[in-house]
């Protein structure tokens, strides 16, 4: 496996604790609909909650969250109603992003972006 899938699967997976650890529940990890993919999906408080994870190991080329564009929105959004039908969901929803920038000394920055797109 390459670096590149092996830092988001890094990423993923850290992004995971850190939402197991605010209280939400995993429903789904790597959703894929068509050529869309969902990395978590998770529920807290009846909100079923999607989550797009960035994970990059510098800053060279724009921050994590800002390779989440509005292509890669639609195709979410449509997973997202797919997923939705398929499960019956009947509460609320939210989009949310996870940036994760690993730095040199292999520490990490988390920047959790809740409803970061409708």
């Amino acid at each position: 496996m390459s670096y590149t899938n092996n830092l988001g699967k890094w990423g993923e997976e850290l992004a995971l604790s850190y939402l197991s650890a605010k209280g939400h529940q995993l429903s789904s990890q790597n959703y894929r609909y068509k050529h869309a993919e969902i990395d978590l999906i998770t529920v807290i408080n009846k909100t079923l909650v999607f989550t797009e994870v960035k994970t990059r190991s510098g800053t060279g080329f724009g921050k994590p969250e800002s390779f989440v564009d509005y292509g890669k929105v639609k195709l979410i959004m449509k997973a997202a109603e797919n997923y939705i039908f398929q499960i019956d969901w009947r509460f609320d929803i939210r989009f949310d992003i996870i940036s994760i920038l690993k730095l040199p000394d292999d520490t990490h920055q988390i920047h959790h972006i809740e409803d970061a797109f409708y």
